[in-house]
């Protein structure tokens, strides 16, 4: 399954492009702050393995108004080596691959 056009931003890290997606409006449980942001990443050229990034911060468009920090590129890069690091292959076909960086996230009460 391939990241949409609208809406993904190209990043190049270490000489290789990238896109990725923040999704625009928090699912349910992000809403509420029960659940940690999330975030897509895969190759740009040749799309294979899907990266699924969870953050430790509530999405910046939660419903309860908790402070959030955005996600900015350079996080995005660091999970990008991260996960090239423990063995995400960006354009081999396969299931999606999770980096969980989740910890310290507190859920809403």
């Amino acid at each position: 399954m391939a990241l949409v056009n609208k809406g993904s931003r190209r990043i190049v890290v270490d000489g290789t492009a990238y896109r990725w997606r923040l999704r625009g409006r928090p699912t349910y449980f992000q809403g509420l702050a029960w659940a940690p942001c999330t975030f897509a990443v895969e190759h740009a050229d040749t799309p294979g393995m899907m990266l699924v990034v969870t953050t430790n911060q509530p999405h910046p468009s939660n419903w309860i108004g908790l402070l959030a920090t955005p996600v900015l590129p350079s996080g995005v890069a660091q999970a990008i080596r991260s996960a090239l690091r423990e063995g995400w292959t960006p354009t081999a076909p396969g299931p999606p691959f999770h980096l969980d960086q989740s910890a310290g996230f507190t859920p809403s009460p």
